[in-house]
């Protein structure tokens, strides 16, 4: 599958790692992508990028995101499946952009002819794609309107690593909330620990 990453920092590098050793054809995006002679992938202009892709994934920071994704202009994104991964803090990383809403409800309003699935943004980008390194299993959280979305953002997820039992869909594209506003309790965890290298799993009766 063709997968066209949009931005360029240590999530995008990540999952186009993870996706690329799965046998897909990864592409970053950059807004400066002759800079970006120093990656080990195929950089390309955003507009280029989202051309070429059949799944996008957005990497870039929340707070811009949206703006970025305009720039490429909503007929280019189309029909085409959107994958979320963003968060939006501020520069401070103490409060949410969009505290009484979620980037993944901002991205599927300005284009609601792009399937946007939320998914990946409650852990960091080493458990993104090496789910086993954990001590057992633990869980990555779906949030979309779409259900062939979903099932193909599943897909995905699987070729990260992530099985369809460590998979929880938590319904429409508004519980994309919940998943970005566990960034604050994130970095209270993280702090604890003293690391990043974590996730959480749902457990049941």
């Amino acid at each position: 599958m063709r997968i066209g990453l949009l931005g360029t920092g240590n999530v995008a590098r990540a999952l186009a790692q993870g996706w690329s050793a799965a046998g897909h054809d990864v592409l970053l995006g950059s807004r400066r992508p002759k800079e970006r002679t120093d990656l080990e992938f195929p950089v390309a202009g955003l507009r280029e990028t989202a051309d070429h892709a059949e799944v996008l994934v957005n990497a870039t920071p929340g707070t811009v995101s949206v703006e970025l994704l305009r720039s490429i202009g909503a007929p280019a994104l189309a029909g085409t499946l959107l994958i979320d991964v963003g968060v939006g803090l501020s520069d401070d990383y103490a409060e949410l952009s969009h505290p009484n809403s979620s980037l993944g409800e901002q991205i599927q309003e300005a284009f609601p002819s792009t399937p946007v699935v939320k998914t990946l943004c409650t852990m960091d980008s080493t458990v993104m794609i090496a789910p086993q390194r954990l001590d057992g299993p633990s869980t990555v959280f779906l949030s979309g309107d779409d259900p062939d979305a979903k099932r193909t953002t599943g897909r995905l997820l699987t070729d990260l690593g992530w099985p369809p039992s460590s998979q929880l869909d938590i319904g429409g594209i508004t519980t994309a909330r919940g998943q970005e506003h566990f960034a604050l309790l994130f970095m209270g965890i993280a702090g604890g620990l003293g690391g990043h290298t974590f996730n959480i799993r749902v457990v049941t009766p």
